[in-house]
């Protein structure tokens, strides 16, 4: 059975993927240092790990299985998905796969490193409704794959 996985703690889609998970009844594991609130759902199986780094990405990587969904904006936890041949999804929608995941994790590389030495500051632009509305539909075709498989 297909399961979907959720870096929860400063994850902006948490409610829109128990939407789509409970449309199809699958288990959703909202995994974190225990920042957030419970949720109702009886599909959805709070897990607080201990507070480190990346205590959450460690057990969501130890969990997931070949065909289950990952949510997450972390590039070296979407690697570890992958490698287990599950899905990894961002929460504007864009999907991580197997041909862009190296170009990701340098990517990643050099901006920390422009970070660190001053030459960049800020973040990331600011969530949408169109974000938000590309995660709802590339969540529907992930897991509407994952099911035929």
């Amino acid at each position: 059975m297909v399961a979907v996985y959720v870096d929860a703690d400063a994850c902006p889609v948490k409610d829109e993927t128990v939407a789509v998970a409970t449309r199809h009844n699958l288990k959703v594991f909202m995994v974190s240092d225990g920042g957030i609130r419970p949720h109702q759902s009886p599909l959805v199986e709070m897990v607080f790990v201990t507070q480190g780094a990346d205590a959450a990405d460690d057990w969501i990587a130890e969990h997931i299985d070949a065909h289950d969904i990952c949510i997450t904006n972390d590039i070296p936890l979407a690697a570890r998905c992958l490698e287990k041949n599950a899905a990894a999804l961002k929460p504007n929608g864009e999907a991580f796969s197997e041909q862009s995941i190296g170009m990701a994790l340098a990517n990643r590389e050099l901006m920390q490193g422009l970070r660190e030495t001053g030459q960049i500051t800020g973040g990331p632009r600011p969530y949408s409704k169109s974000d938000r509305s590309q995660f709802l539909n590339r969540l529907e075709t992930t897991v509407q794959a994952a099911l035929r498989q």
